[in-house]
This record gives C-alpha cells, structure tokens and sequence, in this order.
C-alpha cells in the first residue's frame, strides 16, 4: 500500500482504539445499570456496536500489520510496476490511471488496484504494449503510452 492509505488507516485504527471503542463501552456500561438489558436498545445495540468495532480493529490490524508501504516517488522500472501512475490508450482516447492497493481504489479518481482485471493486466508491461483484460461486456485492449512513478494525488 501507498503510505497514504497506511497513514489513513493507522489513524481510523486509532480513533477507533482510543476513542469510538472507550465511548461505547461507557454507554454500555450505563445501560447495563439502568436493569433489565433484555428489553434495554441502547444497551443491546451498544453490544452489537462494540462486536463491529471489535471486527474492524482486528481487520485493520492485520492489515496494517502484512502491510508493504510503498513509496511510488521512490520506484525506478521502466515497466509497470505498483505505484506506477500510467496513461493509457482506447479507442482514441487518453485516460490517466495510478496501480494502488486494494483499500485505496478509487476508479472515478483514476485509482485502479493491482488486482483489478485492468491493473493486473498493466503490470510488467512497457510503454507501447498492448495489454487486455476481461470485462462483463467482453475484452477489452488498451494501449500503454507512458509510465510514470510520482506522488499520487489522492484528492
């Protein structure tokens, strides 16, 4: 992953740890007091609120901690590679794409992930290969005109 998207992830892991997760609890814990918790909805909620918390604390963990942060500035290849920010041809017109991981695709940004049938088709080709990839209305080809490796723009 980018170190964008590690960044953006650390900081929901810890506003989750240090904040959404203690404030939850609270509001369980005065629920929980007020009696009987078979009919209570803030604190029968509040548990369910907390096991979701819970799931996506674990998941970002192990996310963040298999992660390989990759600086896409740093990277030098004359064929594509992750991070690589490429522009492509079809049908005449141009389109600009950057190779991310999966938690950071943003298609309408022009964020494409490594594992997408169009990202997994670009990697390890050059400039002025022909590269194709399966769609749900059938295959498409794309030309690769250029490949650059700069900091991504994620706004």
């Amino acid at each position: 992953m980018t170190p964008h998207c590690h960044n953006k992830l650390s900081s929901e892991l810890e506003e989750l740890v240090k904040l959404e997760r203690p404030k939850m609890t609270e509001v369980v814990k005065w629920a929980a007091a007020l009696g009987d918790r078979s009919e209570n909805a803030d604190y029968l909620y509040g548990k369910k609120r907390i096991r979701e918390i819970d799931k996506r604390i674990n998941f970002l963990s192990k996310r963040l901690e298999n992660a390989e942060v990759i600086e896409p500035a740093s990277v030098s290849s004359d064929n594509i590679k992750f991070g690589a920010t490429v522009t492509i041809e079809e049908e005449g017109e141009e389109k600009v794409v950057s190779i991310v991981g999966i938690d950071e695709s943003d298609v309408k940004s022009g964020l494409i992930s490594w594992v997408s049938p169009l990202g997994k088709s670009l990697l390890g080709k050059n400039e002025g290969d022909i590269a194709s990839f399966q769609t749900p209305n059938g295959e498409r080809e794309i030309e690769v005109i250029k490949i650059e490796y700069i900091d991504i723009n994620f706004e």
